[in-house]
């Protein structure tokens, strides 16, 4: 019988410890990039580190590190190699010619995700334009097909036209055109949400991954895709939810992560406007993973570049049934650290003060679930009566 299964396609990891970036949060961004290899359908198999002052300008790693990578490879015959910071072209296209495998970095990977989880027109047209802005300065004359795509008459260059010039100008005429048809269906959408503007509006927010749609689900009785993997969710969902006869409109966002290609924090702006208009905010952190604190740092960071850090927001720390900690020996005489703090500890320090509203609870179990509608009850009814006072 002819075995007609598959292969799962195999990948190494390649990161570098330097002065901006510790070996403790190289692994941590490995970790994350191992995910995202799964999520784009890959299985990795080895990663590989190298401490250096600086990337190389032409390898990235070092000769020796490079000849050790493709000894690796060729031995046990990798498909593709991922690098955990954007490669230049020119540091690409030398990689390539050494290691003679598929070459990615984080921004590939990433735009690769987003471009397989589109479902809508307006997240197709976000990321297509995300693509062809990642694409332009890394084109070669291998890009030449792209000429098919070129639409009219009278386009093409005279006879002394270098090839790799056409393609750029391909390019560049598709970019504008993307734009403009982005530009269109925002019109739409931002008509859209004007004919929702009575109501009290709640944007979920939180690093990719931390429970988003499933809490989206739970609140508003729905069936919003929700997947142990990065970037579940692409398009902005808007559900109507009412407690306690308090209506209001309820959206799922897409997911942060550090590293964001630029070109995608740019072309899904558009999508975030549901987040920027928003009149509450609810910020879901996966108290489980190890490096919480810093998602809430890259989360924080991105809603100040889109103008949404000063919103009421309400902070939910998701996943309590996964936490766990490693307690201190009574004679250990180290400085508490925050892996040694339990789940009641945390509550005891900022995560659980008066004024900064706070709730733990564990979406997949439902534990806690009313006490997070009770507050977001009483926010939003709060807003409401500011609001319509006579209401």
């Amino acid at each position: 019988m002819i075995n007609t299964a598959i292969r799962q396609k195999t990948a190494i990891m390649v990161g570098l410890v330097t002065q901006n970036q510790t070996e403790a949060m190289v692994q941590e961004y490995l970790d994350e990039l191992k995910f995202l290899v799964h999520t784009w359908g890959a299985v990795t198999i080895r990663s590989f580190v190298q401490k250096v002052a600086k990337p190389d300008s032409k390898h990235f790693v070092g000769a020796g590190k490079l000849q050790e990578i493709n000894s690796y490879i060729q031995e046990f015959g990798i498909d593709i190699a991922v690098f955990d910071d954007d490669l230049s072209p020119s540091q690409m296209r030398n990689i390539e010619k050494v290691l003679k495998v598929k070459v990615l970095d984080r921004s590939d990977l990433i735009i690769d995700i987003f471009a397989a989880r589109a479902q809508t027109a307006h997240a197709k047209t976000q990321v297509e334009l995300a693509l062809y802005q990642h694409l332009l300065p890394r084109l070669t004359g291998m890009w030449t097909h792209l000429e098919r795509q070129r639409g009219g008459t009278g386009t093409r260059g005279g006879a002394g036209e270098k090839e790799i010039e056409t393609d750029r100008r391909i390019v560049r005429d598709k970019i504008a055109l993307l734009k403009e048809k982005l530009q269109a269906i925002d019109k739409q959408m931002a008509t859209q949400r004007k004919k929702r503007a009575e109501m009290i509006r709640v944007a979920l927010v939180g690093y990719t991954n931390v429970g988003k749609s499933t809490i989206m689900n739970l609140l508003s009785k729905s069936d919003v895709l929700a997947e142990n993997k990065l970037f579940a969710t692409l398009d902005t969902t808007v559900r109507k939810v009412v407690i306690e006869n308090q209506p209001f409109l309820l959206s799922d966002t897409v997911g942060f992560i550090r590293k964001l290609p630029t070109q995608l924090i740019e072309s899904f702006k558009s999508t975030l406007d549901e987040v920027r208009e928003a009149d509450i905010l609810v910020h879901i952190v996966d108290i489980s993973h190890h490096n919480f604190e810093e998602h809430i740092h890259v989360v924080n960071q991105t809603l100040q570049e889109i103008n949404a850090a000063d919103k009421e927001t309400i902070i939910v720390f998701n996943k309590i049934d996964a936490f766990t900690f490693t307690p201190k020996d009574e004679d250990d005489l180290t400085p508490v650290l925050r892996e040694n703090l339990s789940l009641e500890d945390l509550k005891k320090t900022w995560m659980g003060k008066k004024n900064n509203p706070c709730i733990f609870i564990s979406a997949t179990q439902k534990d806690n679930m009313e006490a997070l509608k009770t507050l977001l009850y009483q926010k939003v009814r709060n807003l409401h009566l500011k609001r319509y006072p006579y209401q």
